[in-house]
């Protein structure tokens, strides 16, 4: 199956919980989940019934797939690499999904959704290490510099747009950001805490990919 390409609001009603997929919208009264706090469909008033143990952990998979936006395909090498790790499985999970590129774009501020900050990297507008990677999943590492190509800075979005929201993002510790610059460095570590993940949803998903 290929990347859902529909409402994206609909994915939030459908888990019952805001995911932040629309930039600023997601944050505002007109959001679905305000304005329709149910699931999408003729039935969805009546709420979703109780789900089986198998049910909350598929829930639980789909939550995280959608907020870092990823095909199941690409998921499921992220938590079968954490699963054979020696290191503790929910800290590597959040960590791997936290290190993906077009998630640092994100969190920099330089994209206002991980769909835009894809489509950023994918265009070419994104240098690491003075590199231009268009590889959305690339995984950062501690030390890469990131930064906007210098050719992509003279467009009206990097110009304009982002220097109207990017001083009112805070980054998480693990990167060090010159916001006048559009630049950031990774100095750390991504951690579940400032992921905003729930660990008891990373153990789900590790149990539901280990049967």
């Amino acid at each position: 199956m290929g990347r859902y390409t529909g409402p994206k609001e609909k994915l939030e009603r459908r888990i019952g919980a805001k995911l932040f997929l629309k930039g600023e919208r997601s944050y505002s009264p007109k959001s679905a989940m305000v304005k329709k706090p149910y699931p999408p469909g003729m039935h969805g008033k009546k709420g979703i019934g109780r789900l089986s143990e198998f049910g909350l952990q598929l829930q639980k998979k789909q939550k995280i797939k959608y907020i870092y936006r990823m095909l199941e395909k690409q998921f499921r090498s992220f938590v079968k690499k954490a699963i054979k790790s020696k290191e503790n499985t929910s800290d590597l999970l959040a960590q791997l999904l936290e290190r993906r590129l077009d998630n640092v774009v994100f969190r920099i501020g330089l994209a206002q959704s991980r769909d835009q900050a894809r489509q950023l990297v994918n265009h070419g507008h994104i240098l690491v290490n003075k590199v231009k990677i268009a590889i959305p999943s690339y995984l950062v590492k501690k030390g890469d510099a990131i930064e906007v190509r210098e050719g992509s800075k003279k467009t009206k979005y990097f110009s304009s747009l982002v220097s109207g929201w990017i001083e009112k993002v805070s980054p998480p510790s693990w990167i060090k950001t010159d916001t006048a610059n559009q630049k950031a460095e990774i100095t750390g570590t991504p951690n579940i805490v400032e992921s905003g993940l729930d660990y008891s949803d990373l153990q789900s998903i590790i149990e539901f990919y280990s049967r």
